[in-house]
C-alpha cells in the first residue's frame, strides 16, 4: 500500500527519513515523501486518469462495459475498470473529491476540464444510485425471475440492461499495440493514456522533481502494473510525440521532445533505499524467457518472473523454470499475483478438441518441472505476493526456500473446478502432514488431515493463517514490505552457498482402511446435499491418491507413485463433461459450480 509523508520547507529531513524507515520496515508500506499540494501524488493523478476515462468514454460515447473493458486489464489497471471503480468508491463520494479538488487547484489546471459536474451523475447520487452501498449506480444487481442478474446503465438513455461481456481481445498489457488499434478502443486508449500522461508530466517539477514517484504512486496506490511515465517508455519516446497532438508549456514534454532519448526513465523505485526487483531487472547481465516467463541472469543467480494473465501457468512457465536452474532461482515477479494456478483455458482448449493426450503430457511435464525444481543441484527460492493458488503453490511448495509476503491467498483450490491437485499439491501436502507428531501416533491421521484440507479447497489470506494448514511452514520467511522480498531472498542464497538437494520422500500411507473413512465423510456431505453427484466422484479420487490407492501401510511409495496416482485421478477428472462445465462455468462467470 501506499503511504504519502507530506513535507515541507520547514521539516526536520532526519526525522522525515526516520518516520519514512518506520513505515517501510515496520507496516510494510511503500512510503513516499511528497510535497503539500492537492490531492499529493496518488490521487492528483489516480483522479485525474479517473475522470478523463469517464468523461471520453462519454465524448466518445462507449458503453460502461466497454470503456470497462478497456480501462483495465489491457492498460495493466485493475479489472473493474473505471465506472466499476466509481461504483466502488461511491458516486457521491466521487463528486465530494472533485468539489475539493476544484477549490483547491489554480484555474488554469487542466484538472478543472475533468471535474466539471456531470448530469448524469447528479442524477444519480439524487435517486439513490450511490454505487456498491446504494442502489447500484453504473452497474447493479436486478432480480429477475429469482436470479440475480448484473445490469449496466446506458450512458445515453439512462435505462439499466444486462450487462455484456466485452471482449477486446488483449490478453496481454500491449500498450503500443492496444493505442494503435483502428477501432474504437484503440481511439479510446490513445486518448485516455496520451492525456494521463501530460498530465502526470505537467506536475513535473512543481509537484514532484522526481517524475518516477508519480509511477510509484500509481502503482503503490492505485494498483497500476504501469504508471504514465512507464506507459510512455512501453509506447516509446518517438512513437509518441509522432501522435501527440500538443503540450504547450509542458517542461517536461519540451525537454524530451528535443532529446528523443528512449532510455530517458534511468533508476526506477528512487523513493526507496530498498534493493528492489524492479532496480535489478534493468542490470541483469542478459534476459531470456518466452512468452509466459521471463527469466534475468545475473552473475550469481537467476530471477524467473512469470507474464500472463494472473501469471497462470502453461507450457512455456514450465519450461523457462526448468531452464533457469543452472544457477540459484528465485522465483518473483512484480504483478498482483504470484499465480492463480494452471492456465485453465489453455488445458480446456485441449480438452474442446479431445486431445486428452496433449493434457497428460502438460501435467506430466508440469510434475516433472516441480520435481526438478525440488531437487535441482542450485536452491531455489519462491517469494510470493498475492494469489498463490493450484499450480501456484505447488511450484512454490516445491521449492526449497520461501519467502512469502503478508499479503498472500494461498491454497489448494483444485477441486471447486471438479480437479484435483496434479502437480505434485497432495504430495507435498501428505509428505508435511505426515511428519507430526499426531501421524506417527496415527497411520491415518495424515491422509484424513489433507483430505478435510484439499477436499474443502481451504485458502489462508495471510502467512500466520497458512502456518496451520501447513501451506507454509515455520521456517519460512514472512515479510510485510513487499519491497523486501527480493533482498530476503537474495540473503536465503547467502546463507545457503553449501547446499545440499534434499532426499527423497518415501511414504507410508493407510490405503483401504482410511479410504473407507473418507467415503463416510463423503457420504455424510451427499446426504446433507452440501456436495452433489460430481462433487462425490471429485471427493472419491482425491480420497483414492490420499490414501495411497492399493497400498497398505507396511509399503513404501515413491514420490514418483504419488504422482502417477495425482496424473491418473487428473486425467480420469478432466475427461468428464462435469468437470468440464464446471471449468468453463468458472472461466466464464469467475464463480464454482456445484454440479
Amino acid at each position: 500500500g501506499l503511504l504519502e509523508i507530506v513535507k515541507n520547507e520547514n521539516n526536520d529531513l532526519e526525522k522525515i527519513n526516520a518516520l519514512k524507515l518506520f513505515c517501510e520496515t515496520e507496516l510494510g508500506k511503500g512510503a513516499i515523501v511528497c510535497n503539500d499540494t492537492p490531492g499529493f501524488l496518488g490521487n492528483r493523478v489516480g483522479v485525474y486518469a479517473m475522470q478523463i476515462a469517464m468523461t471520453e468514454a462519454f465524448k466518445m460515447k462507449l458503453s460502461v462495459e466497454e470503456a470497462d473493458a478497456v480501462f483495465g486489464r489491457p492498460m495493466g489497471i485493475p479489472k473493474t475498470g473505471i465506472f466499476g471503480l466509481y461504483d466502488l468508491i461511491g458516486i457521491d463520494l466521487m463528486a465530494d473529491v472533485l468539489k475539493s479538488f476544484i477549490k483547491e487547484l489554480p484555474e488554469e489546471d487542466k484538472f478543472h476540464e475533468v471535474a466539471k459536474e456531470i448530469p448524469l451523475v447528479k442524477k444519480l447520487i439524487e435517486s439513490g444510485y450511490t454505487g456498491r452501498k446504494g442502489k447500484g449506480g453504473f452497474y447493479r444487481i436486478n432480480k429477475t425471475d429469482g436470479k440475480k442478474v448484473m445490469e449496466a446503465l446506458d450512458l445515453e438513455s439512462n435505462v439499466y440492461s444486462p450487462s455484456k461481456k466485452i471482449n477486446i481481445k488483449s490478453e496481454k498489457v500491449d500498450l503500443k499495440s492496444l493505442i494503435n488499434r483502428d477501432d474504437k478502443y484503440g481511439k479510446y486508449a490513445w486518448s485516455v493514456i496520451s492525456k494521463i500522461i501530460k498530465y502526470a508530466s505537467s506536475l513535473v517539477p512543481d509537484i514532484t522533481k522526481e517524475f518516477n514517484d508519480i509511477d510509484e504512486a500509481m502503482r503503490l496506490g492505485f494498483n497500476w502494473s504501469k504508471g504514465p511515465f512507464e506507459m510512455l517508455e512501453e509506447i516509446g519516446v518517438v512513437n509518441f510525440f509522432d501522435k501527440i497532438d500538443e503540450y504547450k508549456d509542458n517542461i517536461f514534454l519540451e525537454k524530451l521532445a528535443k532529446t528523443k532519448d528512449e532510455k530517458f526513465y534511468g533508476e526506477r523505485q528512487k523513493y526507496t533505499d530498498i534493493e528492489t526487483l524492479g532496480k535489478i531487472k534493468k542490470t541483469a547481465t542478459s534476459i531470456d524467457g518466452n512468452n509466459s516467463a521471463q527469466i534475468y541472469r545475473f552473475k550469481d543467480y537467476n530471477i524467473v518472473e512469470f507474464t500472463t494473465k494472473a501469471n497462470a501457468l502453461d507450457y512455456d512457465s514450465m519450461d523457462a523454470l526448468k531452464k533457469a536452474t543452472d544457477k540459484p532461482l528465485i522465483i518473483i515477479n512484480e504483478s498482483m499475483q504470484f499465480s492463480a494456478g494452471v492456465n485453465l483455458s489453455y488445458t480446456m482448449d485441449f480438452a474442446n478438441k479431445g486431445d486428452f493426450k496433449s493434457i497428460k503430457k502438460f501435467i506430466r511435464y508440469f510434475q516433472e518441472t516441480c520435481k526438478h525444481l525440488k531437487y535441482s543441484d542450485h536452491p531455489v527460492i519462491s517469494a510470493p505476493s498475492g494469489l498463490t493458488l493450484g499450480g501456484g503453490f505447488e511450484v512454490m511448495v516445491h521449492s526449497n526456500f520461501v519467502a512469502a509476503h503478508s499479503n498472500i491467498v494461498i491454497g489448494l483450490v483444485e477441486t471447486i473446478v471438479g480437479l484435483i491437485p496434479a502437480g505434485g499439491g497432495c504430495k507435498e501436502m501428505l509428505a508435511r502432514w505426515l511428519n507430526t507428531e499426531e501421524a506417527k501416533k496415527d497411520p491415518q491421521y495424515a491422509s484424513l488431515k489433507v483430505f478435510d484440507i484439499i477436499g474443502y479447497g481451504k485458502t489462508a489470506t495471510s502467512p500466520v493463517e497458512a502456518e496451520p494448514l501447513k501451506y507454509l511452514k515455520p521456517e519460512d520467511k514472512k515479510i510485510m514490505n513487499r519491497n523486501s522480498l527480493l533482498e530476503v531472498s537474495k540473503n536465503i542464497l547467502e546463507v545457503n552457498r553449501d547446499f545440499k538437494a534434499p532426499s527423497e520422500t518415501k511414504f507410508n500411507l493407510p490405503g483401504k482402511v482410511a479410504k473407507e473413512v473418507m467415503v463416510k465423510i463423503l457420504e455424510k456431505l451427499y446426504n446433507d446435499k452440501i456436495i452433489l453427484d460430481h462433487g462425490m466422484t471429485v471427493g472419491l479420487e482425491l480420497a483414492n491418491v490420499l490414501c495411497g490407492g492399493d497400498t497398505s501401510i507396511e509399503k513404501t511409495l515413491s514420490e514418483d507413485d504419488l504422482f502417477k496416482l495425482e496424473l491418473d485421478a487428473f486425467m480420469k477428472l478432466i475427461e468428464t463433461k462435469e468437470t468440464q462445465d464446471r471449468i468453463k462455468h468458472t472461466l466464464s462467470t469467475g464463480k464454482p459450480l456445484i454440479n
